[in-house]
């Protein structure tokens, strides 16, 4: 199967086509976000304040880069453990975040959110930032500067490789591929 290419910010016709397990390479603009960034956004808006950059619409990549030598845009910029974001993300999906990039599993309350809001979450290879900060051609500080790695950036990407892991039905890839092997390889799965 081939790749599929995706412009930020996805329109919701592209959206509705993604299906788990697609291959995507991502162009355009995406904001970075972390723990700590996340966690001064959810404080914001229980202050009844606006947060730094509207999400609505917008992809959100889990990632503290490095700084960037010499030459070059950004550092390393590898994906995080998207689950640490799981407690503040159904309030941006509700105010109309679109997307998500990291890596793992994520809790059923998001996915459940995803699903009410027609989002989509990518995963990008953990330990490929070097390879991933290639596809990065432009960074600029939005919100937080004070966090160091973890501001907020908005981030201007070409061919920037992902993976569907749950789409906006809330098909899960990492559950699909495992049920795959299982019944591929004729053996019985941990869930069984």
């Amino acid at each position: 199967m081939s790749a599929i290419h995706i412009t930020n910010p996805i329109s919701e016709q592209e959206l509705l086509k993604l299906k788990a397990g697609d291959r995507v390479f991502l162009s355009g603009t995406i904001y970075t976000a972390r723990d700590a960034a996340h966690k001064r956004m959810f404080e914001t808006l229980q202050r009844g304040e606006e947060l730094p950059f509207d999400v609505a619409g917008q992809t959100i990549y889990y990632v503290g880069p490095t700084p960037a030598k010499p030459g070059a845009v950004i550092g390393s910029a590898g994906p995080t453990t998207s689950g640490r974001m799981d407690k503040y993300t159904p309030v941006l999906l509700d105010l109309g975040l679109k997307g998500m990039i990291g890596k793992g599993y994520r809790s059923e309350e998001v996915i459940e959110s995803m699903k009410k809001n027609k989002a989509v979450y990518f995963a990008a290879i953990g330990g490929s930032g070097a390879l991933i900060a290639k596809t990065i051609q432009s960074v600029e500080v939005v919100a937080y500067e004070d966090l160091g790695p973890e501001a907020i950036y908005k981030l201007t990407i070409k061919n920037f490789p992902a993976v569907v892991i749950i789409d906006h039905e809330g098909n899960d890839w990492y559950k699909i591929g495992k049920q795959q092997f299982f019944e591929q390889n004729h053996v019985q799965g941990a869930d069984s």
